[in-house]
């Protein structure tokens, strides 16, 4: 703590000297109230030994465990204007209520009030202010002040309005608006300063300053107090607080003071009261508003009208940063003549008088490294490389790139640079800088170093390693050796360095040397071991302590025993670093710089960083689903079975920590990280179960393991129960064994019965249908015999027709022949009439026709419909020829002769459309339509 705090007044000095403060500012950081989830106002703030924060929000009490932030209210759930942490006791003011808040035996926070027992005439106060004096506990309001010891309450009642209250050693001040300041004597104040300077004014704060008293005001301004005169303090810091009016005040050391205002942020100052530096809104405060300060070792926390700040007041880093967007991001930060160069992506700046950037024209553009050589500042430029004179341009070399330049050994003015396209050479001549291009190699070479006076070596981001020999009088390189393939694994992103006068190398899987006698580049053990695969420097390597960046930090590590001597916290650099370009700078002997997006970062030198303590976890509560256990009888306690369990922790005097678990005897070694501040175990064995915790630095730091037994009941089935409920099981079981066994043969039982009756009726089917075939076959025998009997009926019918008709025309014939033998000619004619009645007869045909139907089933409507102009006479004849009759045969059934039959069988052959060469028989004998 001694080592920081002189580092910082030594950084003080320069900014004071250099009139520095209007841009560097100490790291802080802002709680919005989306982080603590509370109310914007915070009015009060207190720490307790065991590193919590208590803060008085305007929603009630915030607890602040260096993790996760926890909101208690109040029972009336008002606002809480001010709290006090006293030993284990947090006391708290409010309107209309002030009273304490106290863990109980299970690790809750619990409320008790203390005003239940005060009359009537404390209605409408509101307790501003808590303080500890004498053993007993000074709540202050606008009113009164009551004092609690012993469990009683004393209510003093000034004679004018109380604005503030202080202790200062063994006194206890009470400021009162009209009537001046007061001390409390046990139950009584005693006048002790009434200057009218002082009256119906509001006292801020009173404290020790050296022999005297500083005490300030919110509008007059601040006062030394020396016994016997009150004298303004007539300083640069007190114009200021009068005009923004002070509102809060912490005294870091006799040489730092902080004065919060209602209007303008926090201003620190000496013990001078010169302005050191000046924090807001403007360079970062959550907001201009500080309504409460309590210091905490070296961080002071603000409470703010929206939010909450801490800033690390006693830290030995300091910032700049450009809030107007012009900077960009920085490569390169040197001190020349006294004034601060800074180059960025952007082009090259320098800080005037009052800390302001100021461009230097014609700049615009990348800019890559700066550094003073034989008296003058090199600017090596995204467009050449330049001098910097009277703040002017001007260009030495028209070469782009110019990443990196190095002074050859044992040459007097003569320098090469390593450019986009390669090795450049510096020398003066006549007081004036003449570059010129070495030849050879034209890559972009960003990594140089001497081997010696003519030989050196340099990397490509992507081809490798080379070394470079140069000729005696420097004209030229006489050749150029790519080592590719000759021990790195990876040709990309290899850097080179020269480390304790070993040429050293560090690609992406580690550390490499080059070895003369193998001509060959070998891997680095010592560096790998010492540094960390990881690790590649960001300061010259030409230093005895050289700085490094890993994947976790910026260190900075002695060569001479390899031991960190510093690290930078990574919330300090967190989203500031240019990747891959980070480069410490030396400003001064004393003085270094981290370049840093839109900044910088003023690094102390330091040798020797503060140990970093890590304390054991603290066991807040032990919960068991929804109900907490007793802390005092944890072990006693009986946790049912697979019951979730989650045990809150807390480390609060702990400072970049996280905790860490492990369960059971046989697994210390296994650490499991836990998120936030609880621990969450589900599914955790039964029996005794030993819960290991400890508390973890970010750097590697570890606490000391805090061992918490937990009594898990075992199942439920391991009892005696349990070995009933196997019998009942077993018995079940056994039951639904045979219930199912029988089941399964009535199913299979089943089963069989269903194949069979398939089965069965398989086989009936199938004897159905071969008894259906054979009804059918005989059906049809019959048919067929039927028709055959038809058939041969109607060829009977037709024959006795063709017989009868016969016969009829031979009677005829005779008759005719015997004509002349009838005297009765009437009766002649009569009987030939007959006759031939008899042999057209058409019941006969009608006979014929039903009975040829029967045999030719619609024959003649079929035919009638495929030949819609076919005669009955014409299906006579068509019947006839199916009957397989010849015209012989026809033409008596016809009364036709046989000439006319044939005449009417070659008109039918006409009518049906049917060639010459086709059978109208074999046509009538197939057609079955």
């Amino acid at each position: 703590m001694r080592k920081s705090l002189f580092f910082f007044l030594t950084i003080s000095l320069f900014f004071l000297n250099s009139n520095c403060y209007g841009q560097y500012i100490p790291y802080f950081q802002n709680y919005s109230l989306t982080q603590y989830s509370a109310g914007n106002q915070n009015w009060g703030i207190s720490k307790a030994s065991d590193g919590k924060l208590y803060v008085a929000n305007h929603r009630g009490l915030l607890v602040f465990n260096g993790i996760n932030w926890k909101l208690y209210q109040l029972p009336n759930k008002t606002t809480i204007r001010s709290v006090y942490a006293y030993k284990d006791v947090v006391y708290t003011g409010s309107y209309e209520e002030f009273g304490f808040w106290k863990k109980d035996r299970k690790g809750v926070l619990t409320y008790t009030s203390l005003t239940n027992n005060l009359d009537r005439n404390f209605l409408n106060e509101e307790i501003w202010q808590i303080s500890s004096f004498g053993g007993a506990i000074v709540f202050r309001s606008f009113l009164n002040v009551y004092v609690f010891k012993n469990n009683e309450i004393i209510k003093i009642k000034p004679t004018s309005t109380v604005i503030s209250t202080d202790v200062v050693g063994d006194n206890f001040y009470v400021s009162t608006l009209k009537d001046g300041i007061f001390l409390l004597k046990g139950t009584q104040l005693i006048p002790f300063l009434a200057n009218k300077q002082l009256i119906n004014t509001k006292v801020i704060s009173i404290n020790q300053f050296n022999k005297n008293l500083l005490i300030t005001t919110a509008l007059n301004g601040c006062f030394i107090f020396d016994g016997k005169k009150l004298k303004p303090w007539n300083t640069n810091v007190n114009d200021f607080l009068k005009a923004y009016q002070l509102n809060s005040y912490s005294q870091v050391s006799s040489n730092l003071h902080v004065f919060g205002t209602i209007q303008n942020g926090l201003y620190f100052a000496d013990y001078n009261g010169t302005i050191l530096y000046h924090l807001n809104k403007e360079n970062g405060l959550a907001n201009n508003t500080t309504l409460y300060q309590f210091l905490d070792k070296s961080r002071l926390w603000v409470g703010l009208d929206n939010g909450l700040a801490s800033v690390e007041v006693l830290s030995d880093h300091f910032f700049y940063k450009d809030y107007s967007g012009k900077l960009g991001a920085v490569y390169d930060v040197v001190s020349y003549n006294g004034v601060t160069f800074i180059g960025s992506n952007t082009g090259l700046y320098y800080l005037d008088e009052t800390n302001k950037i100021q461009f230097i024209e014609g700049s615009q553009g990348q800019v890559w490294d700066l550094k003073v050589i034989e008296g003058e500042l090199f600017c090596g430029h995204n467009n050449g490389t330049y001098v910097i004179k009277n703040k002017e341009f001007i260009q030495i070399s028209p070469y782009t790139g110019g990443w990196v330049i190095k002074k050859v050994p044992g040459k007097d003015n003569l320098y090469v640079q390593g450019t986009y396209a390669g090795l450049v050479k510096f020398h003066k001549e006549n007081d004036s800088w003449v570059s010129t291009h070495l030849g050879k190699t034209t890559s972009p070479l960003k990594f140089l170093v001497f081997q010696d006076t003519h030989t050196a070596w340099a990397t490509h981001a992507s081809k490798g390693v080379f070394r470079v020999n140069f000729n005696r009088n420097y004209d030229s390189i006489l050749d150029v050796v790519d080592y590719k393939n000759k021990g790195l694994k990876s040709d990309f992103n290899t850097r080179v360095y020269k480390i304790k006068n070993e040429i050293c190398f560090k690609a992406n899987d580690g550390w490499y040397r080059y070895e003369p006698i193998l001509d060959s580049i070998v891997s680095y053990d010592l560096l790998n071991e010492k540094f960390g695969r990881d690790a590649y420097v960001i300061s010259e390597s030409d230093a005895d302590i050289l700085a490094f960046k890993n994947h976790k930090f910026v260190y900075f590590t002695s060569l001479s025993d390899f031991k960190e001597q510093s690290i930078i916290p990574q919330k300090y650099i967190n989203n500031k670093l240019i990747i891959g370009h980070e480069n410490i700078s030396k400003l001064s002997n004393n003085k270094m710089v981290l370049n840093l997006n839109d900044g910088f970062m003023v690094l102390g030198t330091n040798g020797n960083r503060d140990p970093i303590e890590v304390y054991p976890p603290v066991l807040e509560s032990v919960k068991v689903n929804d109900y907490f256990l007793d802390l005092d009888s944890i072990e006693d306690a009986s946790i049912p079975y697979q019951n979730q369990v989650a045990i809150a922790l807390s480390s609060s005097n702990s400072k970049d920590f996280y905790f860490e678990y492990s369960v059971g005897n046989n697994s210390v070694d296994v650490w499991n990280k836990i998120e936030g501040d609880s621990l969450k175990l589900t599914n955790i064995g039964y029996g005794q179960q030993k819960i290991n915790l400890r508390t973890s630095h970010n750097l590697g730091n570890k606490s000391e393991v805090l061992a918490v037994t937990l009594n898990v009941l075992s199942p439920w089935y391991k009892g005696i129960s349990g070995f009933l409920f196997y019998i009942v099981l077993v018995f079940i079981l056994s039951l639904l064994f045979f219930y199912l066994h029988k089941r399964k043969i009535a199913k299979e039982q089943r089963l069989i019965k269903l194949k069979h009756d398939l089965e069965q009726k398989a086989l009936i089917k199938e004897q159905t249908a071969e008894n259906t075939k054979k009804i059918i076959q005989l059906k049809n025998d019959s048919l067929e015999r039927e028709l055959k009997l038809k058939s041969k009926q109607l060829a009977n019918t037709a024959m006795a027709i063709i017989k009868k008709n016969e016969s009829m025309l031979g009677i005829k014939a005779e008759l005719i022949q015997n004509k002349n033998n009838f005297e009765n000619l009437y009766a002649y004619k009569k009987l030939l009439k007959k006759i031939d009645s008899s042999i057209g007869h058409e019941d006969e045909w009608q006979v014929f026709e039903y009975n040829f139907n029967q045999v030719h089933a619609e024959f003649f409507d079929s035919l009638s419909k495929e030949f819609p102009n076919l005669s009955r006479k014409d299906l006579k004849i068509c019947a006839y020829i199916k009957m397989n009759l010849t015209s012989k045969e026809i033409a008596p059934l016809m009364n036709i002769s046989v000439r006319g039959v044939e005449t009417i069988r070659y008109r039918l052959k006409k009518k049906m459309n049917l060639d010459n060469d086709n059978s109208l028989v074999d046509f009538l004998l197939n057609y079955n339509k």
